[in-house]
């Protein structure tokens, strides 16, 4: 639990750190606070109580404690580093992570050690990347680096790229036009777009140390606390530097989990990757406040602008996904003089109750009810109700996820509100009030809410354009050609405007 808490830096809510670490039968509860009552001497001091816990969250405060993997991945960010200090990197990061300290038995730890495991080989993986570069190494000691390399990376063509260029430089002719051919089978049959002849041009394109990592932009994460005029707390994350983009809270977030989902976690990493990127959980959700009176649009409304002022942040792009849309929508016409860009995704003006007719009526009450009864059960099956609209072309794995990711967001009696708000949302006559450049994107296929809900919405917006996406889900897979269309067509409106 202390490496837990440790590498990930974050509050974690008490249910969710007995569920990733005890089996339910064996009173996780019990074993929770014995356990902490086992650390507060080890971390604590008279002078700093480093381990905090209060009735639903426990954190660690490292601020003034040294984690070699975190240290190792912001003194990557330096380009100029030695090759000396970079081998001392390779022998660092050779040691096995958390080595003995699998819990196969627990799924949510387990796969939180796999992806930690994985993002430190992806780390390994750079630096040989670098050293098969670096100035400083002779031509056989960058022959040496850049096999390891393509060993660890045997479909990255960067790799592939380097490789073949130092046998080129060493003029091992024979072992290159070998390699070389088999070179050319893989990527074919991958799918993968490389040729042996390109090398130069690509191996001068190529940049190993060019951005951070995702593991490099997670470890940079802040996650904060601030309240709203009722006083719920909000928590809300910012990572990644330039100018700022803050999103606003759909259904549903998770600070602690959303970085690894398979539809958020690439478009964050992008986004983040040269804007500072702000994103919060909704109360009633997340790491936010569970236990509150208000869950209605107005209260989603004044998070956004506790958690805009909290940030302190002046001006910024406000992104919308999904119902986050209508409440950015109103945010932006409170604050036009704040808002630079309002990009809506997925986005509506009007939900469902609005002008429902009594059988679609029936059938959304009916789908409420369910979620009341079967939220939180062990069984997805109510969930995914939600899961297979949201992203209808999703495989086994994402849906698991998504399914599993629902329940751990929020209570059931939290969605059922959450849904009852949603479907009374109404911003209609605000949408000819927004002065802001707007952008509204939506999926041609969108089966939760269609096409043609977001082009009325961009006919509504003064000066709105309209982008459409080859999808059909209402939330992007991160691995489909749109996500990357998604994060490309950002980029370029906020620069245009």
């Amino acid at each position: 639990m202390l490496a837990y808490l440790a590498i990930t830096g974050r509050p974690h809510r008490r249910d969710s750190l007995c569920e990733a670490l005890w089996e339910t039968p064996n009173d996780p509860r019990g074993a929770l606070r014995w356990s902490l009552s086992k650390l507060r001497p080890l971390v604590n001091s008279p002078e700093r109580e480093r381990l905090q816990a209060d009735r639903e969250r426990v954190s660690l405060v490292i601020t003034d404690i040294a984690i070699d993997t975190h240290n190792i991945a912001e003194e990557l960010q330096n380009p100029e580093l030695p090759a000396s200090r970079l081998q001392e990197i390779i022998r660092l990061l050779s040691t096995p992570f958390l080595e003995g300290l699998d819990l196969p038995e627990q799924n949510v730890y387990q796969l939180w050690l796999n992806a930690e495991r994985r993002a430190l080989e992806r780390l390994f993986a750079g630096v040989c990347a670098r050293l098969a570069r670096h100035n400083e190494s002779p031509l056989d000691e960058q022959l040496l680096w850049a096999r390891r390399w393509h060993e660890l990376e045997p479909l990255n063509p960067s790799a592939a790229t380097a490789l073949v260029t130092q046998l080129d430089r060493m003029g091992l002719a024979l072992e290159l036009a070998s390699l070389g051919a088999e070179l050319d089978s893989r990527f074919t049959k991958a799918g993968i777009s490389w040729s042996a002849d390109a090398r130069a041009a690509a191996d001068s394109k190529s940049n190993p140390s060019a951005g951070p990592t995702e593991r490099e932009l997670l470890a940079r994460q802040k996650i904060h606390f601030c309240k709203a005029a009722d006083g719920a707390r909000i928590a809300y994350a910012s990572v990644g530097e330039g100018a700022p983009i803050v999103k606003a809270a759909n259904w549903l977030t998770h600070l602690e989990h959303d970085w690894d989902a398979p539809i958020w976690s690439p478009l964050f990493r992008d986004l983040a990757s040269d804007h500072r990127f702000i994103r919060y959980d909704e109360r009633g959700n997340g790491l936010s406040d569970w236990n509150v009176s208000d869950i209605s649009f107005d209260a989603f409304v004044t998070d956004l602008e506790t958690v805009v002022d909290a940030c302190g942040v002046e001006q910024f792009s406000l992104l919308g996904i999904s119902q986050g849309a209508a409440v950015s929508i109103e945010y932006a016409v409170r604050y036009p003089e704040r808002v630079k860009h309002l990009i809506l995704f997925g986005g509506y003006a009007a939900g469902w109750r609005i002008g429902a007719s009594e059988a679609l009526t029936r059938e959304r009450e009916a789908v409420m009810t369910l979620t009341a009864t079967g939220w939180g059960q062990d069984n997805p099956a109510y969930r995914q109700i939600f899961s297979s609209t949201f992203m209808p072309t999703a495989n086994a794995e994402e849906f698991a996820w998504f399914n599993e990711f629902q329940r751990l967001t929020t209570s059931p009696e939290n969605a059922v509100r959450f849904l009852s708000v949603f479907a009374d949302i109404d911003v209609r006559e605000q949408l000819a009030r927004v002065k802001v450049p707007t952008l509204v994107i939506h999926s041609l296929g969108d089966q939760r809410i269609p096409v043609d809900v977001g082009r009325d919405l961009a006919a509504s917006i003064p000066n709105a354009e309209f982008v459409g996406l080859d999808s059909n889900g209402h939330l992007l897979l991160g691995r489909e050609p749109a996500s990357k269309l998604f994060v490309e067509t950002v980029r370029e409106f906020i620069a245009r405007n």
